[in-house]
């Protein structure tokens, strides 16, 4: 099991139109690539409180990239992100690590 963790910088001010996307947009399509999101957080403390923070759980990095390739290359998927960009941009900067559990992890 390898856990993928995305952070999200936000455009200022553009967090809300990022988490409204995830909320009405983003989980369906994961939902039909079988894409498994473990959770989702925002920054109470910290360097910028407009970043999204999430986990997602893999079986394999075989399985991570057939499916999230197929996610990002979506037609309706790239359209309707389009479409919610169309008032400026909502993501600055992604970062994306890519984790294995130590032995004595709780989450294997």
């Amino acid at each position: 099991m390898i856990h993928e963790l995305r952070i999200y910088h936000c455009a200022p001010g553009r967090l809300p139109a990022l988490n409204q996307r995830f909320e009405q947009t983003t989980l369906g399509f994961w939902e039909k690539y079988g894409i498994k999101p473990i959770g989702f957080w925002t920054t109470l403390i910290g360097p910028s409180n407009q970043t999204l923070t999430y986990l997602l759980e893999w079986e394999s990095l075989a399985e991570r990239e057939q499916k999230w390739n197929a996610f990002s290359s979506d037609p309706e998927w790239i359209a309707k992100r389009a479409a919610t960009e169309a008032t400026g941009t909502i993501v600055e900067r992604i970062e994306n690590h890519i984790l294995v559990p130590t032995a004595y992890s709780a989450i294997k």
